[in-house]
């Protein structure tokens, strides 16, 4: 007598979608504006219609960007890893997954991976005053 085994897998599309990255890395920046490995894939750059760039980003474990501002502000998403991000005299907060930050415009701060994880993040960056400064 022979038996036969069905296994039937099923699989969530959900978490199969978590785990493919969403951008491509993107290429490596070179470290004028900040330390350690960065990764930057420009999602959509700043046009006449919309006047804001958006990029994917990913850091390496202890990268960090230098302090800026940006004169018209920045939304931060963060999609993946573990990041930190501070304003000027304001405490360090930590940034996970699905964490959002809205940075007002000229306001002094940084951000940046942990020491031992990757941070992976969405900027947006509103162009209409102006560039970043560093």
């Amino acid at each position: 007598m022979y038996y036969i085994i069905l296994v039937i897998a099923t699989f969530s599309t959900q978490a199969i979608a978590q785990e493919s990255p969403i951008f491509p890395i993107g290429e490596k920046a070179p470290n004028v504006h900040h330390t350690g490995d960065v990764w930057i894939y420009h999602v959509s750059d700043a046009d006449d219609t919309f006047d804001y760039n958006i990029v994917h980003v990913v850091m390496g474990p202890g990268a960090k960007l230098n302090w800026h501002v940006h004169p018209a502000g920045q939304i931060i998403l963060a999609t993946g890893g573990v990041g930190y991000y501070q304003e000027k005299g304001r405490p360090k907060r930590i940034l996970e997954k699905g964490d959002v930050v809205k940075c007002p415009p000229d306001v002094p701060h940084w951000h940046g991976a942990s020491s031992n994880q990757e941070f992976i993040q969405i900027a947006i960056t509103g162009r209409q005053n102006g560039p970043t400064e560093w």
